[in-house]
């Protein structure tokens, strides 16, 4: 499989014959230009303009943005229902973490995750072979919180997102901490930098591993 950064909390992710990607965002409003772009399948954690615009996705993709069980040529995608901050969706709403399995990968992606998630939800998500996490703070989950739910879920890879990226809109996101901040708090000494991933199932790392990797475009 094939994981490609498109920026903020959207990836690409190009199985043998099927492509998902989620959470694609409006480049006017993040300030960073959006490749051009097609998939079969698209997901949207929550429906604000950096995670939810879907129009700019070719491909006539299937579009998933509400929790539940999906099955689509051949990739299974469950939806749980969380949400975007710590008082229940009080100030920014609900967030949905989607578990994809494609070509045998369970990828986890929290979305705009911003609360801690109990043990039973947790065991709900089980394994995940990619862990894409925000780690940026602020209206997510906070660096000390990401680094927990990360040795709780155990990851084979952990894949950072929704932080300060150069070139982002500084006047909505400039509080976001960049990525070192957590890579500080994961006590990676020797940071992985990749224009892309390449991997499969048999080269999966057996400790955790943090990849940062360049957005693309």
């Amino acid at each position: 499989m094939e994981v490609i950064y498109l920026g903020h909390s959207s990836f690409k992710f190009r199985g043998k014959s099927v492509t998902v990607v989620t959470d694609p965002y409006d480049p006017e409003y993040v300030g960073l230009k959006y490749p051009k772009t097609e998939a079969d399948i698209v997901t949207v954690s929550h429906d604000h303009p950096d995670h939810n615009f879907i129009s700019i996705v070719g491909g006539g993709p299937f579009v998933i943005s509400q929790p539940g069980e999906y099955e689509i040529k051949g990739v299974s995608i469950f939806g749980f229902s969380s949400y975007h901050d710590d008082k229940q969706g009080a100030e920014r709403g609900k967030n949905i973490i989607y578990l994809i399995e494609v070509d045998g990968f369970r990828i986890c992606h929290l979305g705009d995750l911003g609360e801690r998630l109990s043990s039973e939800l947790i065991e709900e998500i089980g394994t995940a072979d990619i862990l894409c996490i925000p780690v940026g703070g602020k209206v997510t989950l906070g660096t000390n919180e990401a680094v927990e739910l990360t040795a709780q879920i155990e990851p084979s890879i952990v894949l950072p997102m929704h932080f300060n990226l150069p070139g982002i809109n500084q006047k909505i996101f400039g509080d976001l901490n960049p990525v070192d901040e957590f890579l500080s708090k994961m006590e990676v000494e020797d940071k992985t930098v990749l224009d892309k991933l390449s991997i499969s199932k048999d080269k999966l790392p057996e400790e955790t591993k943090v990849v940062i990797l360049e957005r693309k475009g």
